[in-house]
Parts: C-alpha cells; sequence; structure tokens
C-alpha cells in the first residue's frame, strides 16, 4: 500500500510541475503575441496613420479640411499617433501609450461618424480592440510610471 500511495505521490507532483511548466509556456507565449500586436500597432500608427499626417499627404490635407481643422490639427494628430506608436515601444510607457491612443481612436469613430457619414468608421473600432488589451495586461507598469514621476 505505501508503494501505492508513494507511486501516486510522485506523479501527482510530476504532473503538477508539468501542469505549471505548460502554464508558464502558455503565459510566456501570450506576452510574446501581445508584444508583437503591440509592434505592429506601433509600425501602423508611426508610418500608415502619423506619416502621412506629417508629411501632409493630399489624402490627409484633404480630410482635415473637409473637416475644417486645418493644417494645425492634422499636424497635432499625427505627432501624437507617432508618439503613441514610440511609447508603445517603451515598457514603462505601453499601458499609457494603449490608453492615449484608443481615446484618440474614440474621436476618429466620432469624426468619421459626423464628418464622413460613417465611411471607414469601423478602423478606429477595431483598433480599440487590441489597445485595450494593451492597456488591460500592460497596466502593471503605470505603478512603475507613477513611481517614476513621482521621484523625478
Amino acid at each position: 500500500m505505501s508503494e501505492t500511495t508513494a507511486s501516486l505521490g510522485a506523479g501527482a507532483t510530476t504532473s503538477a510541475v508539468s501542469a505549471r511548466s505548460r502554464t508558464g509556456r502558455a503565459r510566456r507565449g501570450a506576452l510574446v503575441a501581445l508584444r508583437a500586436v503591440q509592434v505592429l500597432l506601433a509600425l501602423f500608427y508611426g508610418t500608415a496613420s502619423a506619416l502621412p499626417k506629417l508629411m501632409a499627404h493630399p489624402t490627409a490635407v484633404e480630410s482635415f479640411d473637409r473637416i475644417g481643422w486645418g493644417s494645425g490639427a492634422m499636424y497635432t494628430v499625427g505627432a501624437l499617433e507617432l508618439a503613441g506608436a514610440v511609447a508603445l515601444l517603451i515598457p514603462v510607457l505601453q499601458s499609457v501609450a494603449a490608453i492615449a491612443l484608443g481615446a484618440l481612436m474614440v474621436g476618429a469613430f466620432i469624426v468619421q461618424l459626423t464628418a464622413f457619414d460613417g465611411q471607414n468608421a469601423a478602423t478606429p473600432l477595431i483598433l480599440i480592440a487590441p489597445l485595450a488589451l494593451i492597456a488591460w495586461t500592460r497596466r502593471s507598469h503605470n505603478t512603475a510610471l507613477l513611481r517614476l514621476l513621482r521621484r523625478g
């Protein structure tokens, strides 16, 4: 009977260690996937979204003129998007950057609905989902950022 108990105990321990190992690998995989999403979003915001505004591409100029905001707003939004793209790649700023870009996307959604009759209104909504995930998952970095700001 003690042999059975001993073998059961060893098997249970091995099983628990194996389960923790799988959980650790799954968590690590999820964090790597999240980091990949952050890099892709940073590339999107930096190149496809901010760059045309900062270079005054004719389509960006036309869009901001149609809204009635002009080039000053275009450059401001482009700069905010570029800053958000860079901040998505800096660990201590990741959550704050995702929140700020998410707020920018809420504004973009409202503008798409009101000034452009809903044309491309889904794009900002689609971008909000991964930004919310990043903000939530990386929220522990906010404590580190607050510590840095208080120290500084």
